[in-house]
């Protein structure tokens, strides 16, 4: 692949797939791939672990599934060497169209070892993308927030693009704030403004509305993370190409594939396990279904229950059959 990913994806109109730790893999990333989404993100890796712990290639939350594109592998650290390294592995391995810097992620146990701590020392973060942007040949981006505990997200931004970020993604919070209270949508349109690179703007898109409203706020693309989890069909709404909201009979259908997905990539027991967080997502507005939907363990169990709930004949649904080779059956294929 060549550099200008970014570029070439950002000539129509759309939203991305956030990296979201237990819920951007494989399954979820099809299914917004299908939906339309200019790309998804996995979730982040850790570029130590990939140099000098015992990951590799048959990794399963870097590895594709088979004729995946449009994916950005994104990985955390702080050390430019060993940036450098995990990101031609990234790409070697997993076949990554673009590398993704993580400097956002507030969760404390990473702090020291790379994520939204590097706002704290941007100079650090911008040495750290330029090796990366030397080690790879294709695109890379950096995921930022507004700031630590203070916004500064302009000059941040302004330093990554000298640096030679292809890309920004903003969200529009500080990392002291973690998800707290409201995405800042005006300061992230300022960082818009002061960059010559595309700026893909994140925070609080959960819904259509809101999705119309943020794609006009000055940004090439919106990202969208909690939001997507049981809705995917936002990325088919941002595209233009679906009006509406999905009835609960489409709601059932997705659900099925994604149940689907799950089984297949992970093995049915633990792919279905896995599905209890997400299946009710699905009917957030039938919060009376729940109990229903977390005790489902087969993917026989999710059909039937769906159709109890929903009404629809999922029995003879052809556009959701096929299921992702699982981590033990697949075939690696560079995309």
């Amino acid at each position: 692949m060549t550099p200008g990913f970014y570029a070439r994806q950002l000539s129509r109109p759309g939203a991305v797939l956030a990296p979201m730790a237990g819920y951007s893999d494989a399954p979820m990333r099809r299914l917004a791939a299908e939906q339309g989404a200019l790309w998804t993100v996995s979730e982040m890796i850790s570029a130590r672990g990939l140099v000098l712990g015992n990951e590799g290639p048959d990794l399963s939350i870097g590895r594709p599934y088979a004729g995946e594109k449009n994916r950005v592998v994104q990985l955390y650290g702080a050390e430019a060497d060993i940036l450098a390294e995990g990101s031609r592995r990234a790409h070697d391995w997993f076949g990554a169209a673009a590398i993704d810097l993580n400097m956002g992620c507030p969760v404390p146990k990473i702090k020291g070892k790379g994520g939204a701590c590097l706002l704290l020392t941007p100079e650090v973060a911008y040495a750290l993308l330029s090796a990366m942007r030397e080690a790879v040949p294709v695109d890379v981006s950096a995921k930022i927030r507004l700031g630590y505990d203070r916004v500064r997200a302009v000059e941040v931004a302004q330093g990554l693009e000298a640096a030679g970020a292809a890309l920004i993604t903003v969200h529009g919070r500080t990392s002291v704030q973690r998800y707290t209270g409201q995405a800042d949508w005006d300061a992230i349109t300022q960082v818009a403004q002061a960059v010559k690179i595309p700026v893909v703007g994140s925070g609080d898109i959960t819904d259509l509305p809101t999705l119309r409203l943020r794609q006009r706020s000055g940004v090439a693309a919106v990202m969208v993370g909690r939001g997507a989890v049981g809705n995917p069909w936002l990325f088919a709404q941002a595209t233009g190409r679906m009006q509406t909201e999905p009835t609960d009979a489409g709601r059932a259908q997705a659900a099925l594939r994604h149940a689907t997905l799950n089984a297949g990539w992970y093995g049915e027991r633990r792919g279905l396990l896995q599905m209890r967080k997400v299946l009710p997502q699905y009917f957030a507005h039938r919060p009376e279904w729940r109990e229903a939907l977390v005790q489902c363990s087969t993917l026989e169990e999710v059909r039937h229950g769906l159709e109890q709930l929903t009404g629809a004949d999922l029995s003879t649904d052809r556009n959701y059959p096929a299921s992702l080779p699982g981590p033990g059956t697949y075939s690696e294929s560079r995309i």
